[in-house]
């Protein structure tokens, strides 16, 4: 650690040479600087330098190496693991660096380090284009395509790190390098999943599709429906086309105009059908799930960017996920899974989600650390709630979730939708004949693990 002059005399010149803005403990905005989505995460680093470009980016690097502080990364904040932020360490934060460039005759799109989805998407929408997002709109770019990126078009387009055509990166010696297939190709298979655990991602170019018309059918249906949903779901998903996607979730009825007045705060079952195209395909597909009693209905196209903020929820409450990814949705599992709700905690922005793959997950790239890929369904607790006395239940109800769905369960996580787990789950988010191959990579470009406030790869 460097002395107390040395880190002043350092951080001065910080303050001077960047383009943004740099806090410390003690100073104004510093508190509001180190908020996350989830406020259970509360940690104090050392600094925050709020970059407007690469080379802020690089000299913040410099500075962190210089006082020997290990380094975390924002991008969207959105980590329920924490991970834009590290007691006592330096924070890049990229929030300021958020320009998204369209090149619609190529169908691809640079998208800087800190942009969120709803940057990328609504650049993306005037052209007809899009490319597989996460499920909120809030979610960052970087972290969420590194780390994999599931959402509702990935059964139509892949995941979203089989989009990805190419990567700026600035490493832990503070040095620019650019990776794609062709160049630096090992540093680019291991972006394929592996997160920031090998530098800060500056701008990401990303491969765009055509989406002209995006349809959606939302319906809400008393719980004690929800296995006849689950299984009509089912069948519409496993019949269906790839641009066929969504989820079956419980949830607390929201206040919105759709929802009766009898079931704002109360549990109910939504089934939520996604649809990369116009309405008439959508409502061949809703028929059978229209069919069943029930209480509200959406039905129709939207923009998929609007899509995106359909389940987007506040910062500032209270956050645990996890997920199991499972071998199929047998009868047996339908029925834990709609059990499992009957205890989930009501009422609160707690979600208790289950999606399909298949489609262009399961027939993309095997080379790549994503040994999720191959599962058919996941199931996907979300807890959020807002008092600290409801820790306790809301934990304890996303465990309860997993190991209801452990019988089936694949072993291999997506490791954007879990928290601190242990090295095991690492592992399992990175499959075990790939993890050897990551840490030669680690030691090429984090040989001191700089980065490591994420799901951590260690050098070997």
């Amino acid at each position: 650690m460097a002395s107390l002059s040395k880190a002043g005399a350092a951080l001065t010149a910080l303050r001077e040479d960047l383009v943004g803005d740099v806090f410390a403990p003690g100073d104004p905005g510093y508190d509001e600087a180190r908020t996350v989505f989830n406020a259970m995460i509360d940690r104090r680093p050392a600094v925050i330098a709020q970059c407007a470009n690469v080379a802020d980016v690089v000299r913040a690097v410099r500075f962190g190496r210089d006082l020997d502080l290990h380094i975390a990364v924002r991008g969207g904040g959105h980590s329920v693991a924490g991970a834009a932020l590290g007691d006592g360490a330096l924070v890049v934060d990229l929030r300021r660096m958020h320009d998204v460039t369209v090149a619609p005759a190529a169908e691809a799109v640079r998208v800087e380090g800190g942009a969120t989805m709803s940057h990328l998407d609504r650049a993306a929408q005037p052209y007809g284009l899009a490319t597989t997002g996460g499920r909120a709109s809030t979610t960052g770019v970087g972290g969420f395509v590194l780390g994999g990126g599931t959402g509702w078009l990935a059964r139509a387009f892949g995941l979203a790190v089989d989009n990805l055509l190419g990567i700026e990166l600035v490493t832990a010696d503070a040095e620019r390098v650019h990776a794609n297939a062709d160049e630096n190709p090992e540093l680019f298979w291991a972006l394929h999943g592996g997160g920031g655990n090998f530098g800060i991602a500056t701008a990401l170019t990303l491969r765009l599709h055509e989406l002209p018309e995006f349809s959606v059918a939302l319906l809400l249906y008393l719980p004690h429906l929800g296995p006849d949903v689950v299984r009509v779901f089912r069948e519409v998903v496993g019949g269906g086309p790839d641009e066929v996607g969504g989820a079956v979730l419980y949830l607390t009825g929201p206040p919105e105009e759709f929802v009766p007045p009898e079931l704002v705060g109360k549990l109910v079952c939504a089934g939520l059908l996604t649809y990369a195209g116009g309405e008439d395909g959508l409502r061949g597909l809703a028929e059978p799930l229209l069919a069943l009693p029930h209480e509200a209905e959406i039905v129709g196209p939207m923009p998929y960017a609007d899509v995106q903020c359909m389940l987007d929820d506040s910062p500032g409450r209270r956050n645990h996920w996890s997920a199991e990814y499972v071998t199929g949705l047998p009868d047996e599992l339908v029925e834990v899974y709609c059990t499992r709700a009957e205890t989930m905690p009501v009422p609160t922005s707690t979600q208790h989600l289950l999606f399909p793959q298949g489609g262009a997950i399961a027939a993309g790239p095997h080379e790549y650390p994503v040994p999720y890929r191959d599962a058919p369904w996941a199931l996907h607790p979300f807890a959020i709630w807002q008092d600290p006395a409801d820790d306790e239940r809301a934990i304890a109800w996303v465990r309860e979730v997993r190991a209801d769905a452990r019988p089936w369960s694949t072993g291999a996580v997506y490791l954007n939708f879990i928290g601190e787990e242990g090295s095991e789950r690492v592992r399992a988010g990175l499959g075990e004949g790939n993890l050897l191959r990551l840490e030669k990579v680690k030691r090429a470009y984090d040989p001191d693990n700089v980065f490591r406030f994420n799901h951590n790869i260690r050098p070997v």
